[in-house]
């Protein structure tokens, strides 16, 4: 059985349910961050979702939790 692959983006964020939307400790609240979850069961466990602040029910990027970590890293 052929099993499409999963998408890397969601046009809405707030196709996302029941997730918590964390940012970061250092943004300074003015909105110009970054927002990041863990989506739980449904067909995007396990991936990171990101989202930009200013843009709640825009859309999200989606990320494998690898992929997430190398970026973090290479920001470091």
């Amino acid at each position: 059985m052929f099993t499409p692959p999963l998408p890397r983006n969601i046009p809405s964020s707030t196709e996302l349910h029941d997730v918590r939307w964390l940012r970061s400790s250092r943004s300074t609240g003015m909105n110009n961050c970054v927002e990041t979850a863990r989506p739980g069961p449904g067909p995007w466990v396990g991936l990171v979702a990101v989202r930009d602040s200013k843009n709640t029910a825009g859309p999200a990027l989606l990320f494998a939790p690898k992929a997430w970590e190398g970026f973090i890293t290479a920001l470091r």
